[in-house]
């Protein structure tokens, strides 16, 4: 609500108010209204933690569409405001301006290129269960490639799919190259190379993965108690204040704290069912669990 310089002519108090919910104007007083139906002047956009609306007019900007979500589009019913249906020359013309409408959206190839992409990072991001942060960094990231020509040459799936990795790894996601090359149907080593390309092109700053972060995935894949992951995180814990961790893929050493785990706390779980849940071989259990129980 919105306080406006007006006196009520029926109290006569300076207590007029505009609520933008109902669109009324009224006196918070003696409650009679004096207008309806008045027009909200307020910002199209609000960029707050705020509780009330955050967009009159569709939705919010996004780098998850090639056109950031700022293009309209022709309605596709043909028939006018009243509902009825329009003519043959109107059906006609409206058929025309759709396919010149639809033409201007992608004016070069990289805006076909970056449409495709966007395209396939939204299936990752189901697959994959993955936050809307992170696939919004994922988008920015590719941009930031297509921008220095980087996917010249080079496969649209296995670039976005390197980006989300980046993405992943900067807010501290745990998802492994594996998992993003299956979801994709490409091979690791490709996601790889051009994971590294990018890294390198772009300066990523790309932070340490911690290996606690990776515990509740793979205790959810092992179907682990909560007991057994909060044991495990503290075997990680005791590590850490060794050194014990440093150069270790923090996936591996997870594993391998889940498995030592669930061995204090009887629960019945071989080296291939953590192996399996994490995405690792049962010889990185191994050779990790020979670190692990040196420093318990």
């Amino acid at each position: 609500m919105s306080l406006q310089e007006t006196r009520c002519p029926r109290c006569g108090k300076n207590t007029v108010i505009t609520d933008i919910v109902s669109q009324e104007v009224l006196c918070s007083k003696c409650g009679v209204v004096l207008e309806e139906k008045v027009n909200d002047s307020g910002p199209e956009r609000t960029f707050t933690n705020s509780t009330t609306r955050k967009s009159h007019t569709g939705d919010k900007a996004t780098l998850t569409r090639h056109d950031r979500g700022l293009n309209t589009m022709i309605n596709p019913f043909d028939k006018d405001s009243s509902g009825n249906p329009l003519s043959a020359s109107m059906k006609s013309s409206l058929k025309r301006l759709r396919r010149w409408d639809n033409r201007s959206h992608m004016k070069n190839n990289d805006e076909r290129n970056l449409q495709q992409a966007l395209s396939e990072l939204l299936k990752l991001k189901e697959k994959l269960s993955l936050p809307d942060a992170v696939v919004e960094k994922a988008s920015y990231i590719y941009r930031k490639a297509l921008e220095k020509k980087l996917i010249k040459g080079r496969s649209i799936s296995a670039l976005i799919a390197a980006a989300l990795y980046a993405a992943c790894r900067e807010s501290e996601t745990p998802r492994t190259l594996q998992e993003i090359a299956s979801s994709i149907g490409i091979k690791r080593k490709e996601l790889t190379a051009n994971y590294r390309l990018i890294f390198k092109e772009l300066e990523l700053k790309i932070p340490v993965v911690d290996s606690v972060l990776c515990v509740a995935k793979i205790a959810s894949n092992a179907e682990l108690s909560e007991k057994t992951k909060r044991h495990a995180v503290e075997i990680l814990k005791k590590a850490e204040k060794q050194n014990a961790l440093a150069g270790k893929h923090p996936m591996g050493l997870a594993a391998s704290a889940l498995y030592l785990a669930s061995i204090d706390l009887d629960e019945n779980r071989t080296q291939k069912d953590i192996a399996d849940a994490a995405g690792i071989t049962e010889v990185t259990i191994r050779n990790r669990c020979k670190g692990l129980r040196t420093v318990l």
